[in-house]
């Protein structure tokens, strides 16, 4: 099963990333803006995701995907680490918000 260091270590494999913590939890950044986050009890994290695709993202994956009611106003999304099918899909997930804070011209394969 995925966890936290899972995501730690995806994260970090990102061009430009840099671990801090905030809220007393990890938080990954790129040129200075977070892209992902592990709160509370480390068991899911939150990614951004612009909210018109972040409502059809979770009316089809409602298991694996959320907002808490305290995000419901921002462009984040959560997901539970034991409802990620692979560490491909985890990839996947976490390189898509990296890649809409990265600066232009970083690339990830």
């Amino acid at each position: 099963m995925l966890d936290a260091d899972d995501v730690r270590r995806i994260a970090l494999s990102f061009p430009q990333t840099v671990e801090k913590q905030r809220w007393g939890h990890p938080t990954f950044d790129v040129a200075g803006r977070m892209f992902v986050t592990v709160p509370d009890d480390q068991t899911s994290f939150a990614v951004r995701c612009p909210r018109l695709e972040r409502e059809e993202l979770i009316a089809a994956e409602p298991g694996k995907f959320w907002v808490p009611p305290h995000e419901a106003g921002s462009n984040w999304v959560r997901a539970r680490l034991a409802a990620l099918e692979d560490a491909g899909e985890l990839h996947d997930i976490l390189v898509d918000s990296w890649r809409q804070v990265a600066p232009p011209g970083l690339t990830v394969s």
